[in-house]
C-alpha cells in the first residue's frame, strides 16, 4: 500500500494536472471547483469557476448574494441543487465558522452539498489532512488495481492508502489518474505507474462494463412563449425540484394555449408552433414543444410574485436552464429564426403531445 501511493504521488507530480485555477491551496476555490466538478468535466467547469469567483472571490460576498443571483451565474453548468448548497453553505460559514472554510471533516461533511468524499477530497486538498476520497475517478481507479467493489471495504481501502503526508499530491494524483490514464474506456495501461499492481490489467479485464439500465421515462410538455412589446414572460419555478429557483418559460397545462394564457392575464392574437426539442436529466427525458404566442393586450401577470416580463435584449441575464436559454437564443437572438414546426394555430386549437421520435445524448442539469 506505502508503494502504491509513492507511485501516485511520483506520477502526480512528474504528469499531473498542476495548471488548474483552483490549484492555490485556497480552501474556499478548492471547496468551489469540488462542487462544480460534481458530475461535471473540467473543460466545461474551468469558464464557470473563473467568472464565479470573479463575482464571488470569497465566503462572505457569496453568502450577501441573493440566491437568484447565484443561479444566474450558474445557469447552464446543470444540477442546480449545486448552488443552492453552495450559498446555504456560506451562509453557515459565515455564521458558525467565522466566515473560514472548517478543516475538520466532521464540519466539512456538515455543510449543505458536501458528503463523505467531498469532504475528504477538500481537507487533503486544501488543508494537506491525510483525509479519504472516492469520487468517480478515484473509485475506478481502486476498483481495477485491487479488485475491491464493495463500498464498505473501498472504504476501509481508501483509508488505509492514503499518506499521512503528501496527501494533497496522492488525492489530486489519483483523480488525475482516472481522468488521463485509467478512463472508464480505452485506459492507457502502459502510461499508469501501478499497471504492474493492477488485478484488472494482469487479469486482462480491463475493459469497461457497461451497466444496463431500464429506459428513462418521457415527459412530454408544452412551453408558451409570451411575447408582448419587446418582453417575454417568464416564470420563476419552486426552489426545489428540476430547475428549482430558476426562471423559464410557463406550461399549457391543458394542451390549449390561449386558455392557459389566458388565466396568465394574456390574450395571444397568433401561435406559431416550433420544432420540439429533448433534453435529458439522468432521471427522465423531457420533450418540449415550444409555442411562440404574440400578446395583444397588457397582461395583468406584470409585478405578480412569480412572474416576469424580461426585456427580450436583457432575458438572457436571468438564471435560466440550459434549454431555455438555448431557446431564447434560438428565437430572438440567433441570425436565422427557427422553422415552424406546422402551420400557426389557431388561438382555440388543441395542441398535440410533443412526442420524441429518438433520444438525444443531451447532458442532464
Amino acid at each position: 500500500m506505502h508503494s502504491f501511493a509513492a507511485r501516485v504521488v511520483r506520477w502526480q507530480r512528474r504528469h499531473g494536472r498542476h495548471d488548474l485555477p483552483w490549484q492555490a491551496r485556497d480552501p474556499y476555490r478548492v471547496w468551489l471547483s469540488e462542487i462544480m466538478l460534481q458530475q461535471t468535466r473540467v473543460e466545461t467547469v474551468i469558464p464557470y469557476f473563473e467568472r464565479f469567483l470573479g463575482r464571488f472571490p470569497n465566503p462572505a460576498s457569496l453568502a450577501r448574494a441573493p440566491v437568484g443571483e447565484v443561479l444566474r451565474l450558474w445557469s447552464g453548468l446543470g444540477y442546480y441543487a449545486r448552488a443552492r448548497n453552495l450559498h446555504a453553505a456560506a451562509r453557515q460559514i459565515m455564521k458558525e465558522h467565522g466566515g473560514r472554510l472548517p478543516e475538520r471533516i466532521e464540519a466539512l461533511d456538515a455543510l449543505p452539498g458536501i458528503g463523505r468524499s467531498t469532504a475528504g477530497a477538500i481537507a487533503a486538498l486544501a488543508f494537506g489532512k491525510p483525509a479519504p476520497m472516492l469520487d468517480a475517478n478515484a473509485r475506478r481507479v481502486l476498483e481495477r488495481c485491487f479488485g475491491v467493489r464493495d463500498e464498505k471495504a473501498l472504504w476501509r481501502l481508501a483509508e488505509d492508502l492514503v499518506p499521512g503526508r503528501s496527501a494533497a499530491a496522492y488525492t489530486q494524483g489519483l483523480m488525475d489518474l482516472g481522468a488521463m490514464v485509467c478512463t472508464p474506456a480505452g485506459p492507457a495501461c502502459a502510461q499508469c505507474p501501478v499497471s504492474g499492481e493492477c488485478r484488472a490489467h494482469r487479469k486482462g479485464v480491463i475493459a469497461k462494463t457497461k451497466r444496463r439500465g431500464s429506459a428513462l421515462p418521457v415527459r412530454n410538455c408544452t412551453w408558451m412563449v409570451l411575447v408582448h412589446r419587446g418582453r417575454v414572460l417568464l416564470e420563476r419555478r419552486p426552489p426545489r425540484g428540476i430547475w428549482g429557483g430558476l426562471w423559464t418559460f410557463p406550461e399549457a397545462d391543458s394542451g390549449k394555449v390561449a386558455g392557459d394564457a389566458g388565466r396568465l392575464g394574456c390574450s395571444v392574437a397568433k401561435q406559431t408552433r416550433l420544432a420540439p426539442f429533448e433534453h435529458g436529466f439522468t432521471h427522465l427525458r423531457l420533450c418540449v414543444q415550444p409555442i411562440l404566442c404574440q400578446v395583444t393586450d397588457k397582461p395583468s401577470t406584470v409585478g405578480k410574485r412569480g412572474w416576469r416580463w424580461f426585456r427580450l435584449d436583457t432575458a438572457q441575464s436571468a438564471a435560466l436552464p440550459a434549454p431555455a436559454r438555448k431557446l431564447l437564443e434560438t428565437i430572438f437572438i440567433g441570425p436565422r429564426r427557427p422553422a415552424p414546426a406546422g402551420a400557426s394555430a389557431g388561438t382555440g386549437a388543441t395542441l398535440p403531445d410533443a412526442r420524441c421520435s429518438r433520444p438525444s445524448r443531451a447532458t442532464a442539469a
